[in-house]
């Protein structure tokens, strides 16, 4: 009889427990707001509270490249016409950037940064464009090459070359991942154009070569840049005959060099937004060759684990 009544008293101690917890539980949402993960909570503001959680995770801070760059000035505009006001422009260059990026991305922490296409970093890295519905960084920009005042005439066959060079961003990102993963500039552009005589030939038939004119071309540290410059410098060296010299530098000083003919020309610029600026005070100082490649894309980009999808969630 008393081992009955003993089971009976643990069987409503057992009862009482689990009353006790799930009220504890019933407050315990009601009070702190665990509320939210309903599906009502999380189509009602819940990117709200995920995107404070991300500002503070990573100091309201956006990663940028150097000072000179149009995708500063226009992430500048972004901050004041979202009203960013507490949050920072981090100036730097695009290694110390991608680095930082993969750092963030191995701790599957978030990070936001100045981001462009083509770039060999949305190869490696599953990468999403924050929507920008206020069209700060405009649409598709335009890779263009524009050459110094006289180059037609001075060099006629360097400048057939560059008028007729175009290509795409999947080609131009075959250089930059062969160049990331550890190979020269120059080789990794050779082996391009060895690889892809066709598409070289295309844009050198027909032309004379010379006997080692010097030749100047500019250009920035970007990744794109860097594998552009260097595919030019080969096919002008290697089927067209000339001695050329490249020359890395800020934005502002590739302009300046063009514009003035201390240089011959750049495959770099950035238009219409990027280096709007430059183009204003330049552009008639130049000759526009046009667009070597179409349908390029700035603005800023955050890891694809990362629960926001546009400037104005900042907020």
């Amino acid at each position: 009889m008393k081992l009955k009544t003993t089971r009976k008293l643990m069987v409503l101690a057992g009862l009482v427990g689990m009353l006790a917890l799930s009220a504890c539980g019933q407050a315990n949402n009601s009070t702190t707001g665990g509320g939210s993960n309903t599906p009502e909570a999380s189509a009602n503001g819940a990117g709200n509270s995920t995107a404070s959680a991300v500002g503070e995770q990573v100091d309201y801070e956006i990663i940028g490249i150097d000072p000179g760059a149009g995708i500063m000035k226009a992430t500048s505009q972004a901050i004041e016409t979202y009203g960013l006001a507490d949050w920072k422009l981090i100036e730097g260059s695009g290694a110390a950037m991608t680095a930082m990026l993969d750092k963030a991305i191995k701790a599957e922490e978030p990070i936001i940064i100045t981001g462009w296409t083509p770039h060999w970093m949305f190869a490696k890295y599953d990468l999403k464009y924050l929507e920008d519905p206020q069209k700060v960084y405009g649409e598709a920009e335009e890779i263009h090459t524009v050459a110094r005042k006289g180059l037609k005439e001075d060099h006629p066959t360097a400048y057939e070359f560059l008028d007729r060079f175009e290509w795409t961003s999947d080609e131009m990102g075959a250089i930059m991942t062969a160049i990331q993963e550890g190979q020269d500039p120059a080789e990794a552009a050779q082996a391009w154009a060895d690889a892809n005589t066709d598409r070289v030939d295309s844009w050198t038939e027909g032309l004379t070569p010379v006997d080692g004119d010097k030749l100047k071309l500019s250009y920035v540290a970007w990744d794109s840049e860097i594998a552009s410059t260097n595919l030019l410098e080969y096919v002008l060296e290697s089927k067209l005959g000339y001695d050329v010299e490249s020359l890395q530098v800020e934005a502002g000083p590739m302009w300046t060099g063009v514009a003035s003919g201390d240089v011959d020309a750049t495959a770099a610029a950035w238009l219409p937004l990027t280096h709007a600026d430059y183009w204003d005070k330049y552009g008639e100082q130049l000759d526009d060759l046009g667009a070597n490649m179409t349908g390029v894309k700035t603005g800023l980009v955050v890891p694809a684990y990362v629960n926001i999808g546009s400037i104005e969630d900042l907020k």
